[in-house]
């Protein structure tokens, strides 16, 4: 806990230079990018959104989770069925209580609501999960995503089944989304120098030193396991109200792949690391979506087959661990000149 007086020091800096990095991004497409290419900054965004929400329980916990997409999942379905106009629930979501099924409620209760929807299943499952560890604790959450995935895919009357509900209010911009992904990495780091957090991350280094310190382990874990799974929700929201529509398998293994890749790329222990993974992969995936519709030499068209996206973000993955074990950032934060060694030193995990 001697931390946290130098830590709060530096407080205002590490979220302020995160958010100008994504700030500059959102303004340059603004000005000088094609609508296309604004879409894939928003795109970007919501992904910084649901990577930090990730990070707040991966990065101070230690345990890898694979079942975070399930509470975007949550999220996005809530913002269905709370902002669809009543006239298409009637058609194609009859289960669903009166109340939502009678009624369009406004964007940002609605947007609250299901956050609050997704903390709230974490809440009652998290108490189960926080018992395991390591290994364990990360099958069981990717069990989590895949019990979400079933039931979301088969509750015909109520999700839509494996059909896309449609009819969802285009309200996520370039802007919100921007605000969003500032709110999130002001929210992880506000959490990661608290007292619960520098407790879960002193459990994650040494559980056995921390327990004898009188950390609750388990608490811990689950006050992180809840902010993160509100947090995502609020990515759910902001994914469903950019495309106007949802579909189970938006919220399954090829999201979680990207979502893990882009934190690990950037660095597991490192706020900062969370958001130039999102940055750098997004960048990646752009360039080889321009590269996969053909370039235009001459009079030669230059094309890379349909899919490399996967095959390059798992080579550029490899290549990182290889090199970068600890990812881009390691546990250093984007920070005030002379204090980022100092801090990344403090917050090294151990081994």
């Amino acid at each position: 806990m001697t931390e946290a007086p130098s830590v709060l020091a530096r407080t205002f800096w590490t979220p302020l230079f995160l958010t100008m990095l994504l700030a500059a991004i959102a303004v340059l497409v603004w000005s000088f990018g094609s609508g296309t290419l604004q879409r894939t900054v928003v795109e970007m965004l919501i992904r910084v959104v649901l990577v930090v929400g990730i990070w707040i329980f991966v990065g101070n916990s230690g345990i890898i989770s694979f079942g975070h997409v399930g509470f975007m999942c949550l999220g996005a379905y809530a913002a269905a069925w709370f902002t669809i106009p009543p006239m298409l629930k009637q058609i194609t979501l009859r289960g669903l209580p009166d109340i939502l099924l009678t009624n369009q409620f406004p964007f940002w209760p609605s947007a609250f609501a299901a956050a609050v929807l997704a903390a709230v299943f974490a809440l009652l499952i998290g108490p189960i999960l926080m018992r395991l560890a390591g290994i364990a604790a990360s099958i069981a959450t990717f069990a989590m995503l895949a019990v979400i995935n079933t039931v979301y895919a088969n509750w015909s009357s109520v999700t839509g089944g494996t059909s896309s509900i449609v009819g969802i209010p285009i309200r996520t911009d370039l802007w919100l989304a921007l605000a969003a992904a500032a709110g999130a990495i002001v929210v992880a780091y506000a959490y990661a120098i608290s007292r619960s957090g520098l407790a879960l991350r002193a459990a994650r280094d040494d559980a056995i030193a921390a327990q004898a310190s009188g950390v609750h382990i388990e608490r811990e874990r689950l006050v992180a396991f809840v902010l993160s799974a509100f947090v995502c929700g609020i990515a759910g929201v902001l994914y469903a109200h950019f495309l106007g529509i949802v579909t189970p398998d938006a919220f399954f293994l090829g999201t979680t792949f990207i979502a893990l890749s882009m934190l690990v790329v950037g660095g597991m222990y490192s706020l900062s690391g969370a958001v130039v993974g999102v940055v750098l992969i997004s960048t990646i995936i752009q360039l080889l979506r321009w590269l996969e519709r053909g370039v235009s030499v001459g009079d030669t068209t230059l094309a890379i087959p349909s899919g490399s996206q996967e095959i390059a973000i798992g080579i550029v993955m490899i290549v990182i661990l290889v090199y970068r074990p600890a990812g881009l950032m390691g546990t250093a934060e984007l920070t005030l000149p002379g204090q980022a060694r100092a801090k990344s030193a403090r917050a090294q995990p151990a081994e």
